[in-house]
């Protein structure tokens, strides 16, 4: 798109990032969505593990609206070791922490004697859809950054989603966009695609989410798999399939507050 940010974040300085429109909340233009602060996060924690280990689980805790100003990234290795890994990372604005992170890296090791069936997602459909004029939204900088190709949802009937995904601008400026990144900077939008009441009238939030990776995506495309229940007290969980052209990848979590707005 011709006015699309170079990227979700801007470096300005040691351990510090600029978000730019991309990041953009679909209810709150000062706000980030929480999908660009926990690829960024565990990005940032990657960096700081040597080679030979992986990523295979982030949970998030978003501690109140992430103002889209510039943030630090503090990181802290809270279990070391040469099998599993255990690190914590904050994203503090304005002096205070406005995400918080926790990161499992698994030593990767010699192939298993016995393989699992991978069994592929439907194909991409042909053409990509509007998901921000789906929602009957203005537009909104992360609503854009991303195509959205729907194979179900997208706006009726409510609840059941299933979309193929691909980022269109890097993480970082100036850096390559890994496939950790692209799953989860789509992750957190499992509630959005899956609400099962008209997100203009009912709020549907999640102050936490965990996704657990089997294996990082190849190439540009993530498929989400969505699906929200509800319980009769105001709360929801939202569940999410994640997978590549090349079959399952992993599962996202997110429990809910959902409210009359």
């Amino acid at each position: 798109m011709s006015d699309q940010p170079d990227a979700f974040y801007l470096p300005a300085g040691d351990d510090v990032y600029e978000p730019t429109g991309a990041t953009e909340s679909p209810w709150d233009g000062a706000a980030q969505h929480g999908g660009p602060p926990t690829a960024l996060l565990a990005h940032v924690i990657d960096a700081t593990v040597g080679p030979g280990m992986r990523l295979a689980r982030v949970s998030v805790d978003f501690l109140g609206p992430i103002p889209r100003r510039p943030a630090r990234v503090e990181v802290t290795t809270l279990r070391p070791g040469r099998q599993i890994r255990l690190t914590e990372a904050h994203l503090v604005v304005d002096g205070k922490a406005a995400v918080t992170a926790r990161t499992w890296h698994i030593a990767t090791g010699p192939t298993p004697p016995v393989k699992t069936e991978r069994v592929a997602p439907p194909p991409i459909p042909q053409d990509p859809d509007d998901w921000h004029s789906l929602l009957d939204l203005p537009d909104w900088g992360y609503g854009q950054a991303i195509e959205w190709r729907f194979i179900r949802g997208g706006r009726e009937p409510l609840g059941l989603a299933e979309v193929w995904t691909r980022v269109r601008i890097p993480l970082i400026a100036g850096q390559k966009l890994t496939g950790l990144a692209r799953a989860l900077i789509v992750a957190d939008a499992a509630n959005g695609l899956s609400a099962t009441l008209p997100i203009q009238q009912w709020l549907s939030i999640p102050p936490t989410m965990t996704t657990t990776l089997l294996r990082h995506p190849d190439g540009e495309w993530v498929h989400m798999d969505c699906r929200t229940h509800l319980a009769d007290d105001g709360l929801g969980l939202t569940h999410a399939t994640l997978s590549d052209l090349d079959g399952h990848l992993g599962d996202v979590n997110q429990p809910l507050l959902v409210r009359q707005r």
